[in-house]
């Protein structure tokens, strides 16, 4: 798979209440859990295949959440204004919002 594994798990994180379980145990057996999809493809007793379109299918779930509702989006420009704030009381408040 050729993607942006930090943007993607950044999208897990902030959109995985969203996810079905079988979505969230899919996608972290092979992002945080570091399985190969043969591996996955046995454990849930699929094809290869499968696995790989299954795993695309919860990726593009995620991204289409992100475009519709931009909360990570909308962090990152938070993130990068709090970097031009120089009072760290306020800084500080700021970044428990996030």
């Amino acid at each position: 798979m050729n993607i942006d594994r930090e943007r993607v798990t950044n999208l897990y994180e902030i959109y995985k209440e969203l996810l079905s379980e079988r979505e969230k145990k899919y996608f972290e057996y092979y992002f945080y859990e570091d399985y190969s999809l043969n591996e996955i493809a046995e454990i849930n007793k699929v094809s290869k295949a499968y696995s790989s379109k299954y795993l695309n299918k919860i990726i593009n779930k995620l991204i289409k959440y992100e475009n519709l509702l931009k909360i990570n989006d909308r962090n990152n420009k938070i993130t990068k204004l709090l970097e031009e704030i120089k009072d760290d009381k306020l800084k500080n408040k700021i970044e428990e919002l996030l």
